[in-house]
């Protein structure tokens, strides 16, 4: 039988009439006044000149009442200026980039393996499946005590790797930002596992002699969204100091979590996590618009603590033989997917489009008025950012939430590129992504940026950004000697 009506799926281009609906809901302001205006203007133009006259001397202004209301005009304005809070800029940053001596190839990292953990095959070969299905590549970095066999965390090597990976991280910062020890009056560094006495801060103020009266902080045991906490303390501390430079470090230290025993669940974080970091100079100072990068815009954070398996799915501890290790759960993601249910139903607000928002809202009545079956809306986040940032934890988690966020291969390039290029190097992961659309040259000014972390906890973070300004693509940095061979492709598994 023909059909009665024709397939309008096919004979109506249904991308045309979103994009058409989108525009009336996120204008309709716009719509809606413009005509009012145009009729109130018509009016006008009827009127005769001794009617307007007429009209204008029909208005008795007194002396009085122009004062009380200029008054209450800068009453108003001295107020609202007053409350508005300070603009957060990020002038700029600089990632880490690993010696060429600290790489370990597959072949070398699993060579070692064999020779940690040759009383137990089993564990070297869990360790090469994960390996082969990481997405990691062959220019990943471990620091120098992990190339012992045995290796060595000793506490002396521990502090060797801190030193390498945040004074080069400083180092480019000074450089790039022409900023000077002394200018820094606040200083956060984050680092979740090691955790030092004098801290990684005063090693840093002992270093460059920063000043006496800096406000320094010191961040540890907050898994890998810890960078974006330090962002999100760094603004609330801008914003009761005025005319303030704050510089954020963020890194983890490899050398004394190096896992040898024989716990699949531990062995996990000794495949995926390498060498990174990255010092990210912000200000509140009003000099620093024309240069400064990008302008934060918001943070949100969702701790999921309260929750016993959210709290132990990313959780240190001894395995049977006292050795000290990080066990990752098989319910990680399921826990992540949820910390991330709650950061968007937070963020969603804040940056999505009218028009998605009310869809979200019909949908949602929908489900509890009529059917609750109904499949649940998933908004389009790629209609309020041009770009994503996610947390290069595992190739698990940027397939799940390119999935679950409906987005391009493009929208999450960076994140893979990143983890092939330099594994999870923990809270400083964004910045090597950042860099990436930098060194791709794809950011314009007036693009928005969503930086999403997790940690453990659980914690889901996320910051939003606003590109400053037309960025230059950067000639050196992390990508520079390599950014013209991303993106590769990245096969499922890699035969090792």
């Amino acid at each position: 039988m023909p059909p009665i009506l024709p397939d309008f799926s096919t004979s109506v281009k249904l991308k045309y009439v979103k994009l058409g609906y989108q525009y009336l809901v996120n204008h309709i302001l716009t719509l809606t006044l413009i005509p009012i205006i145009i009729a109130i203007f018509i009016e006008v133009l009827r009127l005769g000149p001794a009617e307007i006259l007429s009209l204008w001397n029909s208005l008795h202004f007194d002396l009085l009442q122009i004062l009380c209301s200029a008054f209450l005009i800068i009453f108003i304005a001295t107020v609202y200026f007053m409350s508005k809070p300070r603009t957060i800029y990020l002038v700029d940053y600089a990632c880490f980039k690993p010696p060429v001596t600290c790489r370990v190839p597959f072949a070398t990292f699993m060579e070692h393996s064999r020779l940690i953990l040759k009383d137990n095959p089993k564990s070297v070969e869990f360790q090469m499946r994960i390996l082969e299905r990481s997405g990691l590549g062959e220019e990943t970095c471990l620091p120098p005590s992990i190339h012992y066999i045995p290796p060595k965390p000793t506490m002396e090597a521990a502090r060797g790797e801190a030193e390498l990976v945040i004074f080069s991280a400083m180092d480019s910062l000074f450089t790039k930002t022409g900023l000077k020890p002394k200018d820094i009056d606040i200083l956060i560094v984050n680092c979740s596992l090691f955790s030092p006495t004098p801290s990684l801060s005063a090693m840093v103020i002992n270093k460059y002699k920063l000043r006496s009266n800096i406000k320094s902080f010191n961040l540890s045991g907050m898994g890998c969204s810890a960078g974006l906490i330090s962002i999100d303390l760094a603004r609330d501390l801008l914003q009761v100091h005025p005319n303030s430079n704050a510089v954020v470090v963020s890194t983890e230290i490899i050398t004394p979590n190096y896992y040898q025993g024989n716990e699949r669940a531990m062995l996990l974080p000794n495949c995926l996590f390498r060498m990174g970091g990255a010092a990210i100079l912000l200000s509140n100072r009003s000099n620093e618009r024309r240069r400064a990068k990008y302008r934060l815009v918001h943070v949100v954070r969702t701790h999921k603590g309260a929750d016993d398996k959210a709290y132990r799915c990313v959780f240190e501890e001894e395995d049977k033989e006292g050795k000290v290790g990080i066990s990752l759960q098989k319910d990680l993601m399921a826990i992540a997917g949820e910390a991330l249910k709650s950061n968007i139903t937070t963020m969603g607000p804040l940056v999505l489009p009218a028009s998605e928002q009310l869809l979200f809202l019909l949908t949602l009545i929908g489900r509890k008025i009529f059917n609750p079956k109904w499949k649940p809306y998933i908004p389009d986040f790629k209609q309020a950012f041009e770009h994503f940032c996610i947390h290069a934890g595992g190739r698990a988690v940027i397939d799940e939430l390119q999935k679950n966020l409906q987005l391009s291969t493009e929208h999450v390039e960076a994140s893979r590129m990143t983890l092939h290029r330099f594994g999870n190097t923990s809270s400083s992961s964004l910045w090597y992504e950042l860099n990436y659309i930098e060194s791709k040259g794809r950011m314009k000014r007036g693009d928005r940026v969503w930086q999403i972390a997790f940690g453990s906890g659980f914690k889901c973070n996320s910051a939003v950004w606003k590109c400053n300004r037309n960025i230059k693509t950067p000639v050196d940095g992390a990508w520079s000697d390599c950014i013209d061979r991303y993106p590769v492709h990245i096969p499922e598994i890699v035969k090792l």
